[in-house]
C-alpha cells in the first residue's frame, strides 16, 4: 500500500467528482415526494460498486427502501470486513438557511477546512463517508493489495429508523457473515486528533398529541374557559426537566450506567476548548444537567428534547383562536443499559399521567434503538488506531458520541461480532442542518485511512 498517496492524488478530481454526482440526487428518505430518488440513489450505489470490482452486487428489496449488497470474496479462509453505510439523507429544511441549494453542491473554503469543503446535504452524513469506504476498495482491488474479503451493506432508511435492517439482516446472517463491521457514520476531534467512536448513545422517538375542544375556538369567546392544547403542552413538556435539568420521568435513570471517576478523567484528555465550542454556535454559556461537564452531557447522559413543536395558527397576521390540537415530537438519547422500548413505555405512561382531565395524550412512538459501547482491546480498535497513527502521525483518542446508530446493537446480537466506528467528520460540518458540508481533506484522508485498517486487521487476526 505503499502507493496510496500517489493514487490519491493522481484520481483526486475523479474521486470529489463522483461524489458531487451522488449528492445532486435528492435522497430525503423522510418524505415520499423523493421516493424515486432515493430508489435512483440505490441504483447509483450498485453501479459505483460493479465498476470498483465487486464480484457480486445486488439490490435487496425490503418493505421500504432497498439494501444495496455488495461483495468481494478473494479467499473464504480470509478475515472479512462488512461496511455498513446509508444513501438516504435528511430533509433539507429550513431552506432559507443555506447560503447555496442543498442539492446543488459546491466547493467553498472555510477557516477549519481551507482546502474546500462540498457543501449539500448527505455530504457528511452520510453519503461522503460512505462513498471512502468504496474508493479505498477500488484503491485496494484495482493495487492487487486487497488483503482479505469485503462485503457492502448500503441502507437506503437510517435516517428514519432503520425499520426494515432487522428484518434483513435477521434473514441474512450467512451472507452477512463476518469478522468486523466497519462504519463512517461518526466524526473526530478535528483534522489534527483523530478519535475512533467507542460508545453511542440508544434513542427513543415518540409523538405527541394533545387534544382539547372539537375544533378551533374564539380566543375572546372561549378564552379562560377553556383548555388551550398549546398551553397545556408547553407546561407539560417544561415539566419533564427539574431545576436541575435532570428528567423527570419517573424511573428513567434507574439503569443509567454511571462512570467512575478514573473514567471520566480519561474521557476529560480529549482536548476541547469551551470558549471556541460557544463561539463556534454564538452561545452565551453551555446548558445541561447539573453535574457534568459539556463533553459529558452530550455522550455519557441520557437526554430528552423537543425536536419540534407546532399547533393553532402560525400564517402571516393575527388569527385569535384556541387551537383544538397542539403536537410536539420529543426525543431521547439514552445510554447503554437503558433500554429503548423501556423507555418509550415509561415516557407514555408520565406524559399520560401529568395532563389535566381537560385534554386528551395521543403519543405514538416512531422508532429507537440501543446504545452501544465497543472494547477498546479488540483487534479492530487496534488495526483502526494503528492505521489513524500512520496516517495522522498521531494516536487516536477513544471517544463516546451523543449520536445513535440504532443498528450497531442488533448487529452484534444477531451478526456476533464488533463494529469499529472510523469516522472522518467534524462537529462543524453541520449534518442535519443547514449547509452541511465535508472537508476535501477528510474525505481524502479517510480514503487514505481505511486501507490500512484492512491491512492492520488481517495482521493482527493472524
Amino acid at each position: 500500500m505503499e502507493n496510496i498517496k500517489t493514487y490519491i492524488q493522481e484520481n483526486k478530481n475523479r474521486f470529489i467528482n463522483e461524489l458531487i454526482e451522488l449528492l445532486k440526487i435528492p435522497s430525503v428518505s423522510a418524505d415520499s415526494a423523493y421516493s424515486q430518488d432515493v430508489i435512483d440513489t440505490s441504483e447509483a450505489v450498485k453501479a459505483s460498486l460493479e465498476k470498483v470490482g465487486c464480484d457480486r452486487v445486488e439490490i435487496c428489496e425490503t418493505d421500504g427502501y432497498p439494501i444495496v449488497y455488495g461483495e468481494k470474496i478473494i479467499d473464504p479462509n480470509l478475515p472479512t470486513v462488512l461496511v455498513y453505510g446509508h444513501y438516504d439523507v435528511q430533509p433539507p429544511d429550513p431552506m432559507e438557511l443555506w447560503t447555496s441549494p442543498p442539492f446543488e453542491p459546491v466547493i467553498k473554503k472555510t477557516e477549519i477546512h481551507p482546502e474546500g469543503a462540498i457543501f449539500a446535504r448527505g455530504a457528511c452524513d452520510d453519503k461522503g463517508q460512505m462513498y471512502m469506504h468504496v474508493k479505498a476498495v477500488e484503491y485496494m482491488i484495482t493495487n492487487s493489495c486487497l488483503p482479505c474479503n469485503v462485503k457492502f451493506m448500503i441502507e437506503g432508511e437510517e435516517e428514519v429508523g432503520s425499520v426494515n435492517l432487522k428484518t434483513f439482516v435477521e434473514n441474512n446472517t450467512e451472507k452477512l457473515k463476518n469478522d468486523v463491521i466497519l462504519i463512517s457514520d461518526t466524526g473526530m476531534i478535528s483534522n489534527q486528533q483523530p478519535s475512533i467512536t467507542t460508545g453511542l448513545r440508544g434513542l427513543s422517538y415518540v409523538e405527541v398529541e394533545i387534544t382539547g375542544p372539537n375544533r378551533d375556538l374564539h380566543s375572546g369567546l372561549y378564552g379562560g374557559a377553556v383548555a388551550n392544547p398549546i398551553n397545556i403542552l408547553s407546561k407539560m413538556i417544561a415539566s419533564l426537566h427539574d431545576e436541575n435539568n435532570r428528567i423527570t420521568i419517573p424511573g428513567f435513570y434507574d439503569k443509567v450506567e454511571e462512570l467512575s471517576l478514573e473514567e471520566r478523567t480519561e474521557m476529560a484528555k480529549a482536548p476541547f476548548d469551551i470558549e471556541d465550542y460557544k463561539k463556534a454556535l454564538d452561545l452565551n454559556d453551555v446548558y445541561g444537567e447539573e453535574g457534568y461537564v459539556t463533553n459529558e452531557r452530550n455522550a455519557i447522559r441520557p437526554t430528552l428534547d423537543v425536536n419540534g413543536i407546532w399547533g393553532g395558527y402560525t400564517g402571516q397576521g393575527a388569527k385569535t383562536v384556541i387551537p383544538s390540537k397542539a403536537f410536539a415530537k420529543i426525543s431521547m438519547r439514552l445510554v447503554p443499559n437503558q433500554d429503548w422500548e423501556e423507555i418509550t413505555e415509561l415516557f407514555t405512561k408520565h406524559f399520560t399521567n401529568i395532563a389535566p382531565a381537560a385534554v386528551t395524550v395521543k403519543i405514538t412512538p416512531h422508532h429507537g434503538g440501543q446504545g452501544y459501547v465497543t472494547p477498546i482491546d479488540s483487534i479492530g480498535y487496534k488495526a483502526a488506531n494503528m492505521a489513524y497513527t500512520e496516517t495522522f502521525g498521531i494516536p487516536a483518542i477513544p471517544v463516546r458520541s451523543g449520536g445513535s446508530i440504532p443498528i450497531v446493537a442488533l448487529f452484534e446480537k444477531e451478526l456476533k461480532s464488533k463494529t469499529i466506528l472510523m469516522g472522518f467528520g467534524l462537529d462543524s460540518d453541520a449534518i442535519h442542518s443547514p449547509n452541511e458540508h465535508f472537508g476535501i481533506f477528510n474525505y481524502l484522508k479517510g480514503i487514505e485511512t481505511i486501507p490500512l485498517f484492512y491491512k492492520y486487521f488481517v495482521e493482527l487476526s493472524k
